[in-house]
């Protein structure tokens, strides 16, 4: 009698298995608009696709009478520009961190605890000083992102560092290396595919920072979209736009996932998961 615990789905299977949770969540919204609009045509909880289709295709294919823009475009780019932005600077920073700390004792015993004090700050409670210190420009969103993200890369880098065998080191020295080259020829070749993954892992709270920062300050963006239709319960805006930027966070996390497959296949050697 074979186990739950040990059985693997074939292929298909897992393709079938992996497809139908979402089958099931379409058919039942398909359900519940379909009876909400039976007793309201008006409803706007829970809009129809054409419904979707068409606050969408408003803003996908005609410009804005006010600025001239492509809304639903203008608003993609400038988040995934801040978002981009902030992503490189505090995988920079948290990098830098996490191997200088991680590597050198003499830096990681001043460092690592304030480090592990600042990572417990909640990010958004910083909000209101960002916005006094760097105004309500593009400065202060990126911070955000950057202050939420680059602890948290940080002390992922500096447990991996932690983590590599002692016995490379003292091997390396034995052959002479001084401490840059044990850094530059042992550790980061060894890190770069955790920072990838460190960043894949901070994406979502990213998008979080992201979404918030814009909601409040800004005059573009997906999530100021969302917060400037929300007063006119306009769903058929909201959804369509929430399933845009779950899609383009799919992507970017799918996209470094292959990026650190190709730059770094010996990363991935005995494990096919």
């Amino acid at each position: 009698m074979k186990r739950l615990i040990n059985l693997t789905p074939a292929k298909p299977g897992r393709l079938l298995l992996g497809i139908l949770p979402f089958a099931l969540l379409l058919v039942m919204y398909l359900i519940a608009s379909d009876a909400r609009l039976a007793d309201n045509a008006a409803d706007k909880l829970l809009p129809s696709f054409e419904q979707m289709g068409k606050a969408i295709g408003n803003l996908v294919l005609e410009p804005s009478k006010r600025s001239g823009d492509y809304l639903f475009w203008q608003d993609t780019l400038s988040s995934l520009s801040r978002l981009g932005l902030g992503i490189l600077i505090a995988a920079a920073i948290g990098f830098t961190i996490g191997l200088l700390t991680g590597a050198i004792p003499t830096l990681y015993a001043p460092l690592a605890p304030l480090l592990t004090v600042i990572s417990l700050v909640p990010p958004m409670a910083l909000l209101p000083i960002l916005f006094i210190v760097f105004g309500l420009g593009e400065l202060s969103k990126v911070a955000l992102i950057v202050i939420g993200v680059a602890p948290f890369i940080a002390r992922d880098i500096q447990r991996c560092t932690l983590e590599i065998p002692p016995e490379q080191l003292i091997k390396a020295q034995t052959l002479g290396a001084s401490t840059w080259q044990i850094l530059v020829r042992v550790l980061i070749p060894q890190l770069l595919p955790r920072l990838i993954n460190a960043v894949r892992l901070s994406l979502g709270a990213g998008w979080l920072f992201l979404i918030a920062a814009e909601a409040i300050a800004s005059t573009d963006g997906l999530g100021y979209r969302i917060f400037l239709v929300r007063r006119y319960l306009s769903m058929d805006v909201i959804l369509p736009y929430v399933a845009w930027i779950t899609f383009l966070a799919f992507l970017v996390d799918w996209l470094l996932a292959k990026t650190s497959k190709v730059c770094f296949p010996w990363h991935y050697v005995g494990n096919s998961k």
